[in-house]
């Protein structure tokens, strides 16, 4: 697929990384045509796409997903469910789709997170690691990609695990910026614990690269080279060192769970060290492999 032009269907192409991997794309010469909750130009519903089926396309991206860390939601069954329907039910009619195509796409990619790999602050995971059965993201993330699976579909499947997606607009840095900005940020907890990152424009190309490299399938892990080796203090030390400020206020992790619940705490006060073994094997070349490049960039 590499150097033809592609028409590929986006599901959750309107969001922050859906806008950034639809810019990349179509800067490729690619056709893109979103899902999402209202149809228009280039763009068709979710509903719609269950009653009519998929366009015409060559490759199938779903990105959908509600914000797991919206702080203004509070945690609870209803918006457990709206999690989980957000991506599984996404996934689950998009997989549909591809199987009811008369001309199935050649390439169908699904971005998940590293949540599937078990907190620790020593174990290395990469993407040949079990996880995937120990908590409500872990399972969350099984069974999203278990919804992808289309037993011999024509078009081969590649999962993106994503870690935390930094990038200006959008994701983490949005909701940290202007704390950090008044001089208020710091470490969550005890800032040991590790931060799995990546930039936008990485978790796109990584994306892109999946598409327009016609053998490859399988897990990749949407992770910055260097991010094993980040903890959360290190990340708030260099924010607040590329804004100029200092980041003297660690937030304690009694606070971090009042606000976020405990279930949703574990993901910023515990993480993993991930490394994107398979995704530097496959020949994908990272434009921010280290974190102050990454930081430099985005508050530029």
């Amino acid at each position: 697929m590499r150097g033809s032009a592609m028409r590929v269907v986006v599901g959750g192409g309107t969001g922050f990384v859906g806008r950034a991997l639809t810019q990349l794309l179509r800067s490729r010469g690619h056709q893109v045509t979103h899902v999402s909750r209202q149809g228009g130009k280039d763009r068709i519903s979710w509903e719609e796409l269950s009653r009519t089926g998929l366009p015409l396309c060559d490759a199938v991206v779903n990105l959908a997903g509600e914000n797991v860390l919206n702080p203004f939601r509070r945690w609870g069954d209803a918006f457990c469910r709206e999690v989980i329907s957000s991506r599984v039910e996404t996934t689950k009619t998009l997989a549909k789709a591809i199987v009811d195509a008369e001309q199935p796409p050649r390439a169908w990619v699904l971005v998940t997170g590293v949540g599937y790999y078990c907190p620790s602050p020593t174990a290395e995971y990469t993407e040949d690691s079990p996880g995937g059965n120990f908590d409500f993201f872990s399972r969350l993330v099984s069974s999203w990609e278990a919804a992808a699976l289309i037993p011999g579909s024509p078009a081969r499947g590649v999962v993106v695990r994503s870690g935390v997606v930094l990038g200006r607009g959008g994701g983490a840095i949005s909701q940290m910026l202007w704390p950090f900005r008044l001089g208020l940020g710091g470490p969550l907890g005890s800032g040991l614990q590790p931060f799995p990152w990546i930039h936008i424009r990485d978790l796109a190309g990584i994306v892109c690269h999946a598409l327009e490299s016609e053998c490859l399938q399988g897990v990749l892990n949407g992770v910055a080279p260097s991010s094993s080796a980040t903890s959360n203090g290190t990340f708030a030390r260099e924010f607040a060192a590329a804004l100029g400020r200092p980041a003297l206020l660690p937030v304690p992790a009694w606070a971090v769970r009042a606000v976020f619940g405990a279930e949703r705490a574990v993901m910023l006060l515990e993480g993993q060290r991930v490394l994107p073994k398979r995704t530097l094997e496959s020949g994908y070349c990272f434009i921010f492999p280290d974190l102050a490049g990454a930081l430099k960039e985005i508050v530029a």
